[in-house]
């Protein structure tokens, strides 16, 4: 927090500065953009290259923006010293005024203030969690596996059918006790309530983890904690298409966007154990496909030139796709049986080390 609340004066005291010296008061945003992405091959991570732009408070077209720095900042401050945390929609809406003598606002949409949280976590090196923002929960988990939180002891092996509410800020949590072999992160909720209905994770020693779809920050970083805090493998099961298989790629290399905190976020040693369009025809279910769209087209052939997926066995999957024009989802394995998921596909594919990398 001490850190935090340093880099937050600074910022303030720089843009003082330049006004006091008569200056235009500027601060350096860096680029979060594909064009500034770098592919580490050594460290299998996406990383922020040193690309950046300048924002001026005496600009027209940077006026309005440099200002909403300032009010996200100033309010993180508060935060800090108040040592409450807030959400990124209550943010907006404190933020959220008109100017007077004007019909200006501060902010309009929510999508105005979002940015701006991830440009100070970008220009400050730190987590938005470390500012006091947090997100809407997302994503659940279930294993041997005791935590603290906020003081409580939670064991989440003994919450019930609905596992534990993953909190978008998992920073402040310790981890007290983990049993287990590996982590199976697992991108839909039907898969993860049958696999924990099956008691998968009593079985297979393992812990469950659902993203709810794309992951979000708090998964991610519960995941990348586990793992690197434990040693533990990192599985990921997903549909067989374009956007599952990215599902994985930013659990394992980061996302183009949040570039400036891959090695917080990723997991380089996760494996991808998920469906392929190989195995519609080794596991027979050809008859529970799904034709794809052009999105799934068009998204399969950028990927293809991605440097994180030039791998051979990644390249004949997303050929495969493009060349049939199908896709399968997870629950196309219950058209097998409902226990085929649990008792056939991922015990075979977990004993014959059948991942793709």
């Amino acid at each position: 927090m001490v850190e935090v609340k340093k880099k937050l004066k600074i910022l303030g005291e720089d843009v003082l500065k330049d006004i006091n010296q008569k200056k235009n008061p500027d601060i350096d945003i860096p680029i979060r953009s594909l064009s500034n992405v770098i592919y580490n091959e050594k460290t299998k991570q996406l990383t922020l290259g040193n690309k950046v732009s300048k924002r001026y408070l005496f600009n027209v077209a940077h006026a309005k923006r440099f200002m909403q720095t300032m009010l996200v900042a100033a309010l993180c401050k508060e935060l800090q010293k108040e040592n409450i945390h807030t959400s990124l929609r209550d943010l907006f809406y404190i933020l959220k005024k008109t100017l007077p003598n004007s019909d200006e606002n501060t902010f309009d949409e929510q999508r105005e203030s979002d940015p701006i949280i991830v440009d100070l976590e970008v220009m400050l090196g730190i987590l938005r969690e470390q500012l006091h923002l947090n997100a809407d929960v997302r994503g659940r988990v279930v294993g041997n596996v005791v935590i603290k939180d906020m003081g409580d002891l939670i064991n989440l092996g003994k919450l019930g059918s609905g596992g534990w509410a993953i909190p978008s800020n998992v920073e402040d949590l310790t981890l007290k006790r983990v049993n287990a072999k590996y982590i199976l992160v697992i991108e839909k909720n039907a898969a993860f309530e049958r696999l924990h209905e099956d008691k998968f994770w009593k079985k297979q020693k393992c812990i469950l983890i659902t993203t709810q779809g794309q992951a979000a920050r708090g998964p991610r970083r519960l995941i990348q904690r586990l793992s690197a805090e434990y040693k533990l493998p990192v599985y990921v099961f997903t549909d067989a298409d374009s956007y599952g298989w990215y599902i994985y790629s930013v659990l394992k290399y980061g996302s183009i966007s949040l570039a400036h905190i891959s090695e917080r976020l990723g997991c380089p040693n996760a494996k991808f154990i998920g469906l392929t369009i190989s195995d519609i025809d080794e596991f027979k279910l050809e008859d529970f496909t799904i034709k794809t769209r052009d999105v799934d087209i068009k998204r399969a052939r950028e990927m293809l030139k991605y440097d994180w997926f030039k791998h051979p066995a990644w390249q004949k999957e997303l050929k495969l796709m493009i060349k049939r024009k199908i896709k399968a989802e997870l629950e196309a394995l219950s058209g097998r049986g409902l226990r085929f998921m649990t008792e056939v596909y991922l015990p075979r594919k977990i004993k014959n080390k059948d991942f793709l990398p």
